[in-house]
């Protein structure tokens, strides 16, 4: 891939989960030198509250790689250790924002990849918005960082499509074939001095991928079938989309992950659930929505056809 080890920049890595570990990973097998890895502090979860390390540290140490866990990103030491590095590039992948005292470290500057096209879906969830809001193609970025959160100057841009049955699930992995080699090709283009970075356009509506929340991760049933499906598709397999079940005052919270649109004309009261042949559907005022996949509250995921196996809606259910 490389005409000669000059044009390889040695690197500081910035990530936690596993997106950014199969970046770390590319970049790896690709001879990068990485002279350091920054990642999330540890943490403890769970009952037994054992103590959980990123993806990004644990493949890290099987690497032998320097890491760094710091609280405070502008903490003086930490700052220190990363100018003793004295890395070409530094990389952020599905990392927190960087503070101007740490993204300025490196001369030829810090990249960052996002999973989307920008400058739509600047924020914390491009991929799921993608799919909530229906587009058709999304793709992956890389940019250098500045104060703002996903406005920095652009570097390579890659697209692909979205098919009418992709998952957020689905699009991750798909972004990730796409993703680490553009790094890469970024990485190389930067060395050599033949990748010239460019103004974001700025458009008149740009589309935002702000945090997912309890609020916007419930299902609003006055929406389109269309809508209903995005939203479930756009949020599976996590956290997924939820919604309540009401009977005699009693409500359940369930979440749905898979689902599939029936458009008809139909006699049942809008919002009731209907049970027929191992299947459950929701009445909506365009047709039905046959409920493929969800989750009972404290039980795991399930086909709706195995939940029905064991498990009996009380009469007159209907969705909040």
């Amino acid at each position: 891939m490389f005409d000669n080890e000059e044009n390889i920049p040695s690197i500081v890595f910035f990530g936690t989960p596993e997106f950014a570990k199969f970046c770390l990973k590319y970049l790896n097998d690709n001879s990068f030198s990485i002279k350091g890895v920054v990642t999330a502090p540890d943490r403890r979860a769970g009952r037994g509250k054992n103590v959980n390390s990123s993806p990004v540290k644990i493949f890290s140490e099987k690497l032998g790689l320097k890491i760094f866990q710091p609280l405070n990103l502008k903490d003086p030491l930490f700052i220190s250790e990363l100018i003793d590095l004295n890395a070409d590039i530094f990389v952020v992948v599905a990392f927190r924002m960087l503070p101007k005292k740490v993204w300025s470290i490196p001369p030829l500057g810090t990249i960052n990849l996002h999973a989307s096209l920008l400058p739509n879906y600047r924020g914390a969830a491009p991929i799921n918005w993608v799919l909530i809001n229906g587009e058709s193609s999304t793709g992956v970025t890389t940019f250098l960082i500045n104060e703002n959160i996903d406005t920095g100057d652009l570097l390579m841009q890659d697209k692909m499509n979205i098919e009418d049955d992709f998952c957020a699930g689905d699009i991750h992995d798909k972004l990730l074939d796409i993703g680490a080699p553009i790094i890469v090709k970024t990485l190389i283009g930067l060395k050599k001095g033949n990748l010239i970075p460019k103004k974001q356009e700025r458009l008149k509506k740009i589309s935002e991928a702000p945090k997912l929340t309890p609020e916007n991760t419930k299902i609003n049933w006055s929406l389109t079938l269309i809508q209903i499906n995005n939203l479930i598709r756009g949020l599976s397999p996590y956290p997924g989309a939820w919604t309540e079940f009401s009977n005699n005052n009693i409500t359940t919270r369930i979440k749905i992950f898979k689902a599939k649109i029936i458009i008809k004309t139909h006699d049942y009261k809008i919002n009731s659930l209907i049970i027929e042949d191992s299947n459950i559907f929701i009445a909506h005022k365009e047709g039905l929505l046959s409920c493929i996949e969800i989750q009972l509250p404290n039980k795991k995921r399930m086909t709706t056809k195995a939940l029905l196996n064991g498990y009996i809606f009380p009469e007159n259910t209907y969705v909040l």
